[in-house]
């Protein structure tokens, strides 16, 4: 009989615990690969018992490498898996005594002061940016919506580029030529109301949940404003996955109303996918002359009401659930990069993390 190993919690360091014999099994009942699991940790905790512990897949007997979340709070909730799972297929995983190997940083995000309250978030495929308060004070230079870094690189890049004296010129890593300006940009959001959109101003206090290596989890509060007379208030959480082209938007409101997710839409033609039913928006946009092509997109959890292009945007309107949240993801590829390289890829791709998202990888645990 095996010996089976069981997660377990001392002074807020996660260590080995044993328990009666049984496997883990994760099964994928998708089209498409999923890249990283996440498993509750309250499943796998057990009794008090002090050691590091290795995860370790259980035909290959590689071993995995994962990270504790802690969305914020001093105990983990999860573990994420840095371990494929097939499109229909499953792998096991046992949990064994011993010092895990170290993971290597793919994901990374910090408050940006030096650059006006910048907040910027990468992973090993891309980068973003939100908007500080401080850059309301040059008008010129101001934004609302989320920014988007092109990559073409695995390395992280934002401490660097910051100390570039133009991050706008491509030096071999990729840099930043999109303009969002006073618009939702790259898939922000905002009250929609009376065929109008609210924006909100720029956010004014930060904090970080999570640091990576596998994931990046942070959370954005603004100012109240006025929406139509009423005073509203929105907390966003944005986390971003090693090998995601999508960042995951948890949007917090104080108030129930419709909403706007939006992507900037270029002058000169490019090529739009609205899926309304499957809550698929995508947008390839046009060529940006010597710097490549940037395709944009996001996928809607919360039903959505409507898609359209209106408002300089590509728009899909829902509305909050029962608790005044809106959950989406929203993200960006460079043909640059060499991995997304035309609007075929790029929808297909968009198309595929839907469906995923749709069908989760399945948890068992066998005696």
């Amino acid at each position: 009989m095996k010996q089976i190993i069981s997660l377990c919690l001392w002074m807020g360091v996660a260590f080995i615990c044993q328990a009666q014999d049984r496997s883990v099994t994760l099964s994928n009942p998708a089209a498409t690969t999923s890249d990283l699991v996440e498993l509750d940790y309250a499943q796998v905790a057990g009794s008090l018992k002090k050691g590091p512990f290795k995860i370790i897949n259980a035909a290959t007997r590689k071993e995995i490498a994962y990270q504790l979340i802690y969305e914020g709070g001093k105990e983990p909730v999860k573990i994420l898996l840095g371990t494929p799972v097939p499109a229909k297929s499953k792998i096991s995983i046992t949990f064994v005594a011993g010092t895990p190997a170290p993971v290597q940083q793919k994901t990374f995000g910090r408050y940006v002061p030096e650059r006006k309250d910048d907040f910027a978030w990468e992973n090993d495929r891309v980068a973003f940016r939100m908007y500080g308060k401080a850059l309301e004070a040059t008008p010129k230079e101001n934004a609302y919506g989320v920014d988007v870094w092109s990559k073409r690189t695995e390395k992280l890049v934002i401490n660097n580029w910051y100390k570039r004296s133009n991050y706008h010129k491509d030096e071999g890593e990729g840099l930043d030529y999109y303009h969002v300006g006073y618009t939702l940009g790259g898939g922000g959001i905002a009250p929609y109301l009376k065929d109008s959109i609210w924006f909100p101003k720029n956010y004014t206090s930060w904090r970080i949940l999570d640091s990576g290596p596998l994931r990046t989890t942070f959370e954005l509060s603004y100012d109240a404003w006025q929406v139509d007379g009423a005073t509203v208030n929105v907390t966003k959480t944005i986390s971003l996955d090693a090998g995601a082209q999508l960042s995951k938007m948890q949007i917090r409101f104080t108030d129930t109303l419709p909403v706007a997710i939006g992507i900037i839409k270029r002058n000169e033609p490019g090529n739009i996918w609205l899926q309304e039913a499957a809550g698929v928006m995508g947008y390839w946009e046009p060529v940006h002359g010597k710097d490549g092509t940037t395709g944009v997109g996001c996928i809607i959890l919360n039903p959505v009401k409507e898609m359209a292009v209106a408002k300089g945007h590509l728009l899909a309107v829902s509305a909050t659930d029962k608790n005044k949240t809106v959950t989406y993801y929203t993200g960006a590829a460079w043909d640059k990069a060499g991995r997304i390289t035309n609007a075929t890829q790029w929808f297909r791709y968009l198309q595929d993390q839907a469906d995923r998202l749709k069908d989760p990888v399945k948890i068992s645990f066998t005696r």
